[in-house]
């Protein structure tokens, strides 16, 4: 990949869609991950007033320092970036409580509520300034297994990177110097109050993921493989197609004629 291209692009495209539709700048949710590193640091570079927003809630204490380091790089490079920081956790807990103690797929539903509460927040920013919220997710998440939350992570106003792999997130971050700490961390989505990997919840590497995604797309099945490639293309077909949902556009009910 040539980095130097990709982030010329991306920088353009940022600037000409915020100049397209008014906005003043971009807010961005900073995790203490590779992702919103690389977004936020590409906005950044757009010279446009850029709000970084630090979101803790029940978070390892390694990924809320990271988050804090990685705009501390910033705010020293880019005089268009700014800082917040809301914790969300005493919201949280208080709108837990109001709320089922059990059912199905508890833990998940819960770690699903603080995505959808980070997301609330930076809207508020955002509308506050007059700004893009700007998304964090890249291809294999976003279009691959659809490994973010609907209306969480997942409601943004636009998408940087969704069209790189995350070893390409990885390679574009070294290539700006995005610090160390992040660049060596284990990737993880910070939802479950521990420091639980992506990989070790979704039971494939990243590297694996982008090669069952080049061979699901070229029309290839779990059956053809064998040993672990096997496993991996299930956990790939498995995860692309439950997550559908969100990876489409709602469907919506198209009434014929005859029927209002």
């Amino acid at each position: 990949m040539n980095c130097e291209n990709v982030r010329e692009y991306i920088v353009s495209w940022l600037s000409g869609y915020a100049a397209g539709c008014g906005a003043r700048g971009f807010v961005v949710g900073i995790s203490g991950g590779v992702d919103s590193a690389l977004v936020s640091t590409l906005c950044a570079q757009t010279g446009l007033p850029t709000l970084c927003v630090e979101l803790p809630l029940h978070q390892a204490a390694a990924q809320v320092n990271r988050a804090g380091e990685h705009i501390d790089w910033l705010v020293e490079r880019y005089p268009n970036v700014e800082r917040a920081s809301t914790d969300l956790t005493e919201s949280y807990e208080v709108l837990l409580a109001a709320l089922p103690k059990e059912g199905m797929n508890y833990e998940l539903t819960t770690a699903n509520t603080r995505s959808r509460l980070r997301m609330t927040t930076l809207y508020f920013y955002a509308g506050l300034r007059g700004a893009l919220v700007a998304g964090t997710g890249n291809k294999i998440e976003d279009f691959g297994i659809g490994f973010f939350t609907k209306w969480g992570d997942g409601g943004v106003d636009i998408s940087p990177i969704a069209d790189l792999t995350k070893s390409e997130v990885f390679e574009l971050s070294a290539h700006l110097g995005v610090c160390d700490s992040i660049l060596k961390a284990r990737p993880t989505d910070g939802l479950f109050g521990d420091d639980r990997s992506d990989e070790e919840q979704i039971g494939a590497t990243y590297a694996e993921l982008e090669w069952a995604m080049e061979e699901y797309d070229a029309g290839h099945l779990a059956m053809e493989y064998e040993g672990r490639e096997r496993e991996v293309m299930e956990i790939y077909t498995r995860r692309h197609r439950a997550n559908l949902h969100k990876m489409e556009p709602i469907p919506t009910c198209s009434l014929p004629k005859g029927v209002k």
